[in-house]
């Protein structure tokens, strides 16, 4: 599913992409070769659905630079490495500031600056977000418009200019998305080769990122190896989409089974998966989002574990706190989790 959806209802040769995806594989090892660990996380500043980031919004907002730092100190000490930005600007106004529009009114003057230099500091690389510059609601318009391309290049050459230099800045990653049904469409073929043209312009070394949704109603075949094969990108963490209740714990395997087997096969983008750690309040898409049990998440980390090379998640922030963090943002419930798979994590090293 889309994640404004989601959450709201969430160039470079062939030869040298598979060579960068060869090198970047050599450095990443997995826990154990029935259950891999999580290697990182989404990340957001502010939900952009009130009703479902009600238990973490307001503590986001009131967040100094000191408590940004905190969080990824802590997100960092779970043994995650990699977090992606969910969007830089949401409803007309940025987080951090910017020429193009006006910024949130958050504790913090910067808190993209205040994330990405703790990043530096503890060792975390961030896939930077190159959206939401226009309604988030309206996903075809943000991938189509003239009007809205035209912000979102410049926006990513403000977010280069400014957050460039910082190492942890690992890449950039493309919100916007269609569901796969079948096949990549068009569309969605045409904007991410367009952003990955426009990030390399930036930052050449950059490594970048989608995670599509609709992953149970892929047809594996030849056709989708064209379109895979057509498509500009380092990472495909694809959504297992057991938290919107599309799919359930311990089923989403076969899917990404098939997908692994036609990215072996064309070469072109490392398998991720995306695994959905919360579960819904009431009706799904229009209640909070509440962390889910462990052993449910247990079971989605054992299931996609055989079939890709790292496991993301959707997501820390709100679903998972460190009991006695100063930096506090979520469910109170979202400390049982985190005890839960950090015990996990230690007694599987």
């Amino acid at each position: 599913m889309n994640r404004r959806n989601f959450i709201h209802a969430c160039g470079i040769s062939i030869a040298s992409s598979c060579l960068l995806n060869q090198q970047l594989l050599a450095t990443e090892a997995p826990l154990s070769s029935k259950c891999k660990p999580i290697i990182g996380s989404w990340f957001e500043f502010n939900h952009h659905n009130p009703a479902e980031g009600k238990y973490w919004d307001p503590a986001l907002r009131s967040f100094t630079s000191a408590q940004w730092r905190e969080k990824i100190r802590e997100i960092r000490e779970a043994g995650m490495e990699y977090l992606v930005l969910l969007s830089v600007a949401d409803k007309g106004k940025t987080f951090y500031p910017s020429q193009l529009q006006p910024r949130h009114d958050f504790e913090c003057p910067d808190p993209l600056e205040a994330v990405l230099s703790a990043a530096d500091e503890f060792g975390v690389k961030f896939f930077v977000s190159n959206d939401f510059w226009g309604d988030s609601g309206d996903m075809y318009k943000l991938m189509t418009s003239k009007e809205v391309v035209s912000i979102r290049e410049k926006g990513m050459e403000e977010v280069a200019r400014k957050y460039g230099h910082h190492p942890s800045f690992y890449g950039w990653y493309y919100p916007n998305e269609t569901g796969l049904s079948e096949n990549i469409d068009e569309a969605t073929i045409h904007y991410v080769n367009s952003c990955s043209r426009k990030a390399r312009e930036l930052m050449p070394r950059c490594v970048n990122l989608i995670a599509p949704y609709g992953t149970k109603f892929v047809k594996a075949d030849a056709n989708f190896a064209r379109q895979l094969e057509r498509l500009d990108i380092d990472i495909i963490a694809y959504q297992d989409e057991v938290g919107v209740l599309k799919t359930d714990a311990g089923s989403a395997g076969r899917y990404f089974e098939a997908l692994q087997k036609v990215h072996a096969s064309v070469g072109r983008a490392r398998l991720w998966a995306d695994v959905e750690v919360f579960q819904f309040e009431g009706p799904v898409y229009k209640s909070a989002l509440l962390p889910a049990s462990f052993q449910r998440i247990r079971t989605q980390l054992e299931d996609v574990s055989p079939y890709v090379e790292n496991i993301l998640i959707y997501q820390y922030i709100g679903m998972m706190n460190k009991p006695g963090t100063t930096a506090f943002a979520g469910h109170p419930t979202s400390t049982e989790l985190y005890t839960g798979y950090i015990d996990w994590l230690n007694k599987n090293k």
